[in-house]
């Protein structure tokens, strides 16, 4: 089956997980590793940043295709993602850069880069969109 198939046959959850969490991973690398941190461009897209990952937590709550009709492991990731998103805001309103910048750190490596390892293991859609 093809990539376009494939997606569509899948649930509105994952369907919304994506359309989140594409976005968000491509704005986060730009934002740890090309913005001008502090600059006015940084805050913005920051903060849109902050929703899409609070954003792609909420929508993995619907996502329970490993464990129906329960949550798997990867669910752990939904508290934690929401946790660092809110103390980054909290820390960078305070003044607390390097607790804000650990936060984010977390927060990117956390919840997209493990987490989204994770959506690699057999069975699951990304690896049936990479590796057939």
């Amino acid at each position: 089956m093809g990539f376009w198939p494939q997606i569509i046959a899948e649930s509105l959850a994952v369907k919304l997980h994506l359309l989140t969490v594409i976005p968000a991973f491509a704005l986060g690398t730009w934002l740890i590793f090309a913005s001008r941190k502090g600059s006015p461009r940084h805050r913005l897209l920051g903060a849109v940043y902050l929703v899409l990952m609070c954003a792609t937590a909420v929508t993995t709550l619907g996502i329970r295709s490993i464990n129906p009709p329960g949550f798997s492991v990867i669910h752990l990731f939904v508290p934690l993602t929401i946790g660092s998103a809110a103390v980054a805001l909290i820390a960078v309103r305070r003044g607390k850069i390097e607790t804000h910048r650990r936060a984010m750190m977390g927060l990117y490596v956390g919840g997209l880069l493990i987490a989204g390892a994770f959506t690699f293991t057999p069975g699951r859609l990304m690896f049936r969109l990479i590796f057939g």
